[in-house]
């Protein structure tokens, strides 16, 4: 049975039949089988939301990189506080930086729709995917970063809120075209990725130091061998959406290789900044050279043998490194 009314459009399916949800424009949506759903102004709603709303956003939202921007802010919140935290403070610092980090991922998805539908990792996302509209992703993302700059302005303070809009900025309007002009690209992104400590700090401090930008520091030389690890293992596909990584136009990998070690062996005594400002102990400082040789070990592995192997092994070390220096940051914080 099917019923339409302006933009709305039902579908019944049966448990026999291949579930298929058609959107206005006649998009092909997957629908929970045996279920009525429905599509309002470019977006489905059905009865299993976690099937549809919440998963839909949560791509959108780009949810796992957002944790990661949220663990990286309350980090430099809670090493930047001084006396007893302000619980409710860090909350509202959260929420802003969440509010902003999702707004953004969901313009740089608007962004590059037509060329995440070229690559097989990103075409299942809600834009090529069908899933949701243009003008609706339009929507949702300018007005969740605006709600949340505005947030962290009244609820946190300005300077937050500054460092917020240069991420956002940063992140949506020079590193994501870039992609597509230069493999300096990588090098720019670091900055908007690295700014999300900062902002805990700002949070925490309300002013810029040396310590605050240590903490921008460790994540600006981390995300260089850990993307370059990504752009390795999928060289091909962003060769073919026409993204200008460095593995693209360096096939044979030896500047790669170069960069990805470089940038580990520099990330090393950047790691001990926290010990030397005072901030972190001397359990922080073995571990973080314990960490940082480790890492580095896998990146120069990766510069002998640049296989796909070798590149997951350097992304997965990548993963275990940061969460893992970070708590050492947060259990060895000297009061």
């Amino acid at each position: 049975m099917k019923a339409t009314a302006d933009s709305l459009t039902f579908v019944k399916t049966s448990a026999a039949a291949e579930p298929v949800l058609l959107e206005a424009s006649g998009a092909p949506v997957e629908a929970a089988s045996g279920r009525t759903t429905a599509t309002f102004g470019g977006f489905s709603e059905g009865v299993e939301v976690d099937r549809n709303w919440f998963a839909i956003f949560s791509e959108l939202f780009k949810a796992r990189l957002t944790f990661l921007v949220l663990l990286t802010t309350i980090v430099g919140f809670y090493i930047g506080f001084q006396g007893r935290v302000d619980y409710l403070l860090m909350l509202q610092t959260l929420l802003g930086t969440a509010l902003v980090a999702s707004g953004a991922s969901a313009l740089n998805q608007l962004l590059e729709r037509e060329y995440d539908a070229k690559m097989r990792r990103t075409q299942s996302r809600p834009l090529p995917s069908g899933k949701l509209q243009p003008q609706t992703v339009l929507f949702v993302g300018a007005g969740t970063a605006l709600l949340g700059l505005i947030y962290l302005a009244a609820a946190v303070n300005q300077l937050t809120s500054l460092i917020g809009a240069i991420t956002l900025v940063s992140y949506v309007f020079i590193y994501t075209p870039l992609k597509r002009v230069t493999w300096l690209n990588t090098a720019i992104g670091a900055i908007p990725g690295a700014l999300p400590p900062l902002m805990g700090w700002t949070a925490a401090r309300g002013e810029l130091s040396r310590e605050g930008w240590a903490l921008f520091a460790i994540l600006a030389f981390w995300q260089l061998p850990h993307f370059l690890a990504i752009a390795w293992i999928y060289r091909d596909e962003y060769a073919k959406a026409g993204f200008q990584m460095l593995p693209v136009i360096d096939p044979q990998g030896h500047r790669t290789a170069r960069q990805a070690v470089s940038h580990t062996l520099g990330l090393l005594p950047v790691s001990l900044s926290p010990f030397l400002f005072k901030l972190a102990g001397p359990i922080y400082l073995a571990g973080a050279i314990v960490l940082g040789l480790a890492f580095l070990w896998f990146a120069v592995q990766f510069s002998r043998q640049l296989t796909v192997k070798r590149a997951r092994q350097l992304f997965f070390a990548s993963i275990l490194y940061l969460p893992l220096l970070l708590t050492l940051m947060v259990l060895d914080k000297l009061k």
